[in-house]
């Protein structure tokens, strides 16, 4: 095992899937010279040429439809938004056309296509660069939505995505990319639509994702201290859900708390604790907490987005609401 970055993980992910089928291709602004905005590109332009390594103009809906068109005729593109809050710009190629692409041609073909890019907060950037889409993406049929949490699983989920025959939402972080973990030099796939389990425990499930796991793990070490046993489990990917994985959980703890960085209406907390109840109704011993975001938009201020955030102190108050409950 070797310890490397989120950003290298990913650019191995691209290249490995890169070298190996030359109808694989990333493009977007200012992926090929800058070397990406995030450095993830770093070094692909020199290996693989202007014609798979493209930068294009400040233009999402341009290119994640020329993205689109590609994929329909046999490519398997990697579109890269600076920010999936740029994304917006180009919803109507990600949802009316990527994601409808195989039904509305009754299967004839489909389109697989990747968009990458970093989502969320990301510091002081403003409320129109700090939001999360991820339940957005999650609502649409046709799509599968994937938010890895560490360098490890952003690789292996990576490969599988870009591999996947359905177009794939892959959302990452700004704030994760310098993040350092272990990650093997053998080739791996992780499969889309699997959760993990990051930490065994026996009082309470705590369901995370993405970035904001860091925030239940945190507390769950803080909780151990005080004797209280969580379970922590990684989703990875929000459409599919592994309500298999959750549902095996909380039959074993008996007590549920989803800690999620979005806002908490039609949320993905919202569709877990549907689910759970509805399947799982019988082995609840409290009622399913959830930890989101502040219902407002993101401000400026540190402070604020300390306060709007989820947070370890939120995050231990609700488990606790739940493990003392009789």
């Amino acid at each position: 095992m070797r310890v490397i970055q989120f950003r290298e993980a990913l650019r191995e992910a691209m290249n490995e899937e890169m070298r190996l089928d030359k109808n694989v291709f990333l493009m977007g602004e200012e992926v090929a010279v800058y070397n990406g905005a995030y450095k993830v590109s770093q070094g692909m332009l020199e290996e693989f040429g202007e014609k798979r390594v493209i930068d294009t103009p400040i233009a999402e809906l341009g290119f994640a439809g020329i993205g689109v068109g590609a994929a329909m005729n046999g490519l398997r593109p990697i579109i890269e938004f600076m920010t999936f809050n740029f994304s917006l710009v180009a919803i109507d190629q990600v949802i009316n056309s990527a994601a409808k692409t195989l039904a509305m041609s009754a299967g004839q073909y489909g389109a697989p296509i990747v968009f990458r890019g970093p989502t969320g907060n990301a510091g002081q950037l403003g409320a129109q660069h700090s939001q999360n889409f991820e339940n957005w993406y999650a609502n649409t049929p046709g799509l599968k939505v994937v938010v890895p949490a560490n360098p490890y699983d952003a690789k292996g989920l990576l490969k599988s995505s870009i591999r996947d025959n359905d177009p794939v939402i892959f959302m990452e972080s700004e704030m994760m990319y310098g993040d350092k973990g272990e990650v093997p030099e053998e080739e791996y796939l992780i499969p889309l639509g699997v959760a993990d389990v990051k930490r065994e425990g026996t009082d309470v499930t705590v369901v995370s994702f993405g970035k904001i796991l860091k925030v239940a793990q945190q507390a769950a070490e803080e909780l151990e201290k005080e004797g209280i046993s969580v379970e922590i489990i990684d989703l990875r990917t929000v459409r599919p859900i592994d309500y298999v994985a959750i549902i095996k959980s909380v039959k074993k703890t008996n007590r549920l708390v989803i800690v999620e960085e979005a806002w908490p209406l039609a949320s993905i907390a919202t569709d877990i604790t549907y689910n759970v109840q509805r399947h799982a109704f019988d082995y609840l011993d409290a009622p399913i907490r959830r930890v989101n975001s502040m219902d407002v938009p993101l401000s400026y201020a540190p402070t604020l987005i300390e306060a709007v955030l989820p947070n370890v102190k939120r995050t231990i108050d609700a488990i606790k609401s739940v493990t003392y409950v009789s």
